[in-house]
């Protein structure tokens, strides 16, 4: 009878404002801490951008401090459980290959063309927030490459033996 009155996560179910507070597993793991950072980077970033004559580029901080956000909130909230429409994880991937490669190309340009010395913080900052994102992305098309590549041993044999018996024949 205790089996029916308790959830499966052991404790009982988040109802009203605390179903919005983060799961701390989540928060902890090397994905959580990799969204942080990509949270508060950008938002330094957009900081420094806003108060920097190169305020032309503060768009891009905002963005993907906005991106960066909602899917550190996605997975803190297990929304991504709950929305399988979306492909979660290539969807997290084009965010982060986009931001680094944005994120590298706006910082040459701050730290080289820009005098003043919140262009360069922000310049310095986006190398930074560059490294994590590019170290993010590296992470995710490891574990998708790891799990196409189990895919494909599992259903490898099963084709070699339709592919010969078809050869045959």
């Amino acid at each position: 009878m205790g089996d029916i009155e308790r959830p499966e996560s052991g404790g009982e179910p988040q109802t009203g404002i605390r179903a919005l507070l983060p799961d701390r597993e989540f928060v902890t793991s090397r994905k959580g801490l990799l969204l942080i950072s990509e949270v508060g980077l950008s938002f330094i970033t957009f900081i420094c951008f806003v108060v920097s004559t190169s305020a032309a580029f503060v768009t891009v901080p905002l963005i993907e401090f906005l991106m960066a956000f909602f899917i550190l909130f996605a997975y803190s909230t297990k929304l991504n459980k709950r929305f399988k429409g979306f492909h979660w994880p290539l969807m997290d991937f084009l965010r982060c290959v986009s931001a680094s490669v944005i994120y590298f190309i706006i910082s040459i340009i701050a730290v080289s063309k820009y005098k003043d010395a919140a262009s360069k913080a922000a310049g310095v900052f986006g190398f930074i927030a560059t490294i994590v994102f590019a170290l993010d992305f590296y992470i995710i098309f490891n574990d998708l490459a790891n799990f196409l590549k189990k895919g494909d041993t599992t259903d490898e044999p099963a084709e070699g033996e339709e592919d010969s018996d078809s050869d045959s024949d």
